[in-house]
């Protein structure tokens, strides 16, 4: 038995439906991305929103004070799948430039303390890290999702936006061009 023609072509006419659909949510899914990484990397260059944040042992971490250092603002959350994957890798760069006069922070993003104190544990993050009250520091830095990295250089300026995990080359590279002067 054979398809009637206009059941043939009802079914040429869904699939064409259903395959224009996913192009289009395709398409759609892009360009958002696009947008989002855009409005974090318009901030490359500009001066780096300045913050205290209360870190989990209790001390305060105040950017202002690092003033002629360079900063790694860090934005990450324990059920984050990609911030694992940075995890190790920024704590041993952490280790490798302290003595370069680089320090890290870790901002816990929409996370509950007791979580990201797991994660930390679990990972072995030793530098400081706090839990963004209010989500007051991601706002200010724009982020649109976590992991999401902030080089600050020696002026306080953004120097580099990494969206999703960072890897060891371009970390390193990173951090050699600002810590010897390269700036941004």
């Amino acid at each position: 038995m054979t398809a009637s023609p206009s059941k043939t072509s009802s079914n040429t006419k869904t699939i064409l439906l259903v395959g224009g659909l996913v192009i289009l949510l395709g398409l759609f899914g892009v360009f958002a991305w696009g947008l989002q990484k855009r409005e974090s990397t318009q901030l490359a260059g500009a001066t780096a929103p300045l913050f205290t944040l209360t870190t989990f042992d209790g001390d305060e971490f105040v950017l202002e004070d690092m003033r002629g250092e360079v900063v790694v603002i860090n934005f990450w959350a324990s059920w984050c799948t990609e911030c694992y994957k940075e995890a190790a890798l920024l704590e041993r760069a952490s280790h490798d430039y302290a003595n370069k006069g680089v320090h890290f922070i870790g901002i816990a993003y929409l996370d509950t303390e007791k979580d990201a104190m797991a994660y930390m544990q679990r990972y072995g993050v030793t530098y400081p890290s706090g839990y963004d009250i209010g989500s007051k520091i991601s706002k200010d830095y724009r982020i649109t999702g976590v992991p999401e990295t902030f080089f600050i250089d020696k002026a306080g300026n953004i120097a580099h936006v990494q969206i999703g995990p960072i890897e060891k080359p371009q970390l390193y590279q990173l951090l050699d061009k600002l810590t010897t002067g390269g700036g941004s």
